[in-house]
């Protein structure tokens, strides 16, 4: 007879990564679906390029000063880059009668139970977003990788690819999103024994943040060329916090509220019948967003965290405004990816440092393109890496002129061609 006691509950069964879960995630590879909720921003003009801008703390003038950037060589304002892709900020979906018809075989979830954590992103940029543009878009998983996993014995790694175009079809830019699975048992005995203190800022630490928010600022008009750059070279450090709950608020208001379509009030109302799993009750009883980890310290303690913290995506921001700022206005900001490797809490600080580690010719349909290639970190006040980035950014040349815009990836020139590059990309990555 078994050794069980009649009538006693089953042991619960932690959810785990199977060859049948993963077979069924790959089926969905290269389907395009639907984003969750529509667009922050349907046709972004200077307004809003100003206002993506100010959320990060970013005060270029390129982005949201028309007399400023009509002097350019763009001739006229043009997106920060930050506003091109991120979750739901821009892009209505472009997706046939078929691929609706499809819809039903993206529902749930082949992994269900398996924790997944945001860990990377992957971003390129092929041409300018001008204002009062609409954008396009098209989403898909794109990459389902089995991997070894020191902590768990396995992971998967998933690739979801937002693709971007502008109204008459010109390709704007790819953000390509590394979600990774692991069973939560293990990831909960890796942080188990973590001791974690928050910050404290005496006056004498604060005067050394200021000193270097004072001396920062945007290259601007002043060309950085490409002769000129030496391997080697250091970038100005920028620093980003001590973050505050403000800092977050004023995120919000220039990013969105993002995938999850968390709104107030009579559309808070609606967005819980379309996402009730995503809502729960506060201490006096109200239904709230799990959204709330990143201003209320009981929400994050109750998922985990010891107390509030940004997104892993307002880092990655912030390493672009550092680029940005370093390259000038007539550099281009090519492409870029940075891994989230640690949280980034309520009062800690981040100083994001880099230095030049190549120069190249890089050519493609477009043309011969000078470039330089980049390594930053972002690093707190603990002296850990939060996140390390690599970026490459093309610069003007005395001897190969302006710069030339790149071609997206694998050389597509349709919205649909780009989707299908990063299919082709992320199945051999």
């Amino acid at each position: 007879m078994p050794d069980s006691v009649v009538g006693a509950p089953a042991e619960k069964t932690e959810p785990q990564i199977t060859d049948e879960g993963i077979a069924r995630l790959r089926q969905r590879i290269g389907i395009p679906q639907a984003n969750p909720v529509p667009p922050h921003y349907l046709r972004p003009g200077t307004d809003a390029f100003r206002t993506v801008a100010w959320s990060y703390g970013d005060d270029n003038p390129l982005w949201a000063d028309p007399e400023y950037a009509a002097a350019s060589r763009w001739g006229g304002p043009i997106a920060p880059p930050p506003l091109i892709g991120g979750d739901s900020i821009i892009g209505e979906d472009v997706l046939t009668e078929a691929e609706l018809a499809r819809q039903g075989e993206l529902k749930g979830d082949p992994l269900r139970g398996v924790h997944a954590f945001y860990s990377a992103s992957q971003r390129e940029w092929w041409a300018p977003l001008r204002a009062d543009t609409a954008v396009r878009r098209r989403n898909a998983l794109v990459g389902v990788l089995d991997k070894p996993s020191e902590f768990s014995g396995r992971a998967v790694h998933e690739w979801n690819a937002n693709v971007f175009a502008d109204a008459d079809g010109t390709p704007l830019a790819g953000q390509y999103r590394l979600m990774i699975r692991t069973v939560r048992s293990e990831s909960r005995k890796r942080n188990k024994d973590k001791v974690f203190e928050a910050a404290q800022w005496t006056e004498e630490q604060l005067a050394e943040v200021d000193a270097t928010y004072a001396a920062e600022g945007p290259r601007g008009a002043e060309p950085r060329w490409f002769e000129d750059v030496e391997v080697g070279e250091q970038l100005r450090p920028m620093v980003k916090g001590p973050l505050t709950v403000t800092d977050m608020v004023c995120w919000h208001v220039g990013m969105g509220m993002g995938m999850y379509g968390v709104a107030p009030l009579r559309l808070a109302h609606r967005n819980r019948q379309r996402v009730p799993r995503f809502y729960h009750r506060d201490p006096q009883g109200v239904p709230d967003a799990m959204q709330r980890v990143h201003w209320d310290p009981e929400y994050a303690r109750r998922a985990g965290n010891p107390t509030t913290y940004d997104y892993g995506r307002m880092r990655e921001v912030w390493a672009i405004h550092a680029l940005t700022d370093w390259m000038g206005d007539d550099a281009w900001l090519w492409k870029l990816r940075v891994e989230f490797r640690k949280f980034n809490f309520v009062g800690d600080a981040q100083w994001i440092t880099g230095s030049v580690v190549g120069k190249h010719l890089a050519e493609d349909a477009h043309g011969v393109h000078p470039a330089v290639d980049l390594e930053l970190a972002v690093t707190n006040q603990r002296g850990e890496v939060t996140a390390p980035v690599t970026a490459s950014v093309l610069l003007p040349s005395r001897e190969h002129g302006p710069v030339v815009l790149p071609a997206p990836m694998g050389g597509a020139t349709t919205l649909d061609g780009t989707l299908e590059a990063a299919v082709a990309h992320f199945a051999r990555t």
